[in-house]
C-alpha cells in the first residue's frame, strides 16, 4: 500500500509533464518519544544516517502520549500529536504509534525499517516537483519564495506554507520508564512549528517571517489537509 501510493504520487508529478524539472530534498519527519522503548534505535538511525544529509531535511517530531508510561519527555508538543494524528485521517488509518517516519508528507513507515525508508527516499529523490520554494535569512527574519516550477503547469491543488525551527542536536538522561537508566542522543529536535500562509499557486508567493536567533530554518509547501509535500527548503 505504501508503495503503491508513491507511485500515485510519481505518477501526478509525471503527468504534470515533462518540463517539470526542479529535484528538492526530501522531508522527513520522525515521530518519537523519550518514553517509548521502540524508538532509540529510530532516533538513533535518523541521526547517524538522515539528519546530516543535503538531500534531506530530517525533522523529529516528539509526542506526549508515552509520557504516562512514567517519563515526561521534554521535547514533545500536543501539536506534534495533534499533527501525526492528522496524517493518519488524511491516509485513513485507524491508528497512530511511534517510531513512525512519514516521507515527503506521503509515505508512512515504520521507523525501525531503515531498508524501506531507504527505498522510498530513492523514489522520492528521483522524482521532480511541481512547486519551487526557496528560504534566505536577513538578520532576525526570514524571507520565502514560493512559485509553480514550470509556466503553464497547473497548481496541485490548495497549499500551506509552514516554518519550522529546530534543535540540531540534544542529550537526556532518562530517568523513569521504559528507557529508565538510558542516555539518549537525539538530532533535529523539532521547537517551533508555525502556519505562515495558504497558498493557490496561481500567483508567485513572497513571504517575511521572524526567525530570531541561529538555530535552523525550515519551510516546506504542503497540501492542504495534511497532503504530500511538494517542496522545502532550509537556512541553518
Amino acid at each position: 500500500m505504501k508503495l503503491l501510493a508513491t507511485s500515485l504520487l510519481l505518477g501526478w508529478i509525471a503527468a504534470a509533464g515533462a518540463a517539470v524539472c526542479e529535484p528538492r530534498p526530501v522531508v522527513v519527519e520522525l515521530f518519537t518519544s523519550q518514553g517509548c522503548s521502540s524508538c532509540p534505535a529510530a532516533d538513533e538511525y535518523f541521526k547517524a544516517e538522515l539528519a546530516g544529509r543535503d538531500d534531506v531535511i530530517a525533522l523529529a517530531l516528539h509526542v506526549d502520549y508515552w509520557d504516562y508510561l512514567g517519563w515526561k519527555d521534554n521535547f514533545a508538543n500536543p501539536a506534534f500529536t495533534k499533527r501525526q494524528k492528522n496524517y493518519a485521517r488524511a491516509s485513513g488509518h485507524r491508528m497512530i504509534y511511534t517510531p513512525q517516519i512519514i516521507i515527503g508528507g506521503r509515505d508512512h513507515v515504520v521507523g525501525n525499517h531503515p531498508l524501506e525508508v531507504e527505498s522510498l527516499l530513492k523514489a522520492h529523490l528521483a522524482a521532480d516537483s511541481p512547486v519551487v520554494v526557496s528560504i534566505e535569512r536577513l538578520g532576525e527574519r526570514v524571507r520565502i519564495e514560493a512559485r509553480i516550477a514550470t509556466a503553464g503547469i497547473e497548481a496541485p491543488g490548495p497549499m500551506v506554507v509552514h516554518l519550522v525551527r529546530y534543535e540540531p542536536e540534544d542529550e537526556v538522561v532518562i530517568k523513569r520508564g521504559e528507557n529508565a537508566g538510558r542516555k539518549l542522543s537525539y538530532a533535529n529536535i523539532v521547537t517551533d512549528w508555525h502556519v505562515l500562509a495558504e497558498w493557490d499557486g496561481q500567483a508567485p508567493l513572497e513571504i517575511d517571517a521572524p526567525a530570531v536567533g541561529d538555530a535552523p530554518v525550515v519551510t516546506l509547501v504542503q497540501g492542504k489537509g495534511n497532503g504530500p509535500i511538494w517542496a522545502a527548503d532550509r537556512v541553518r
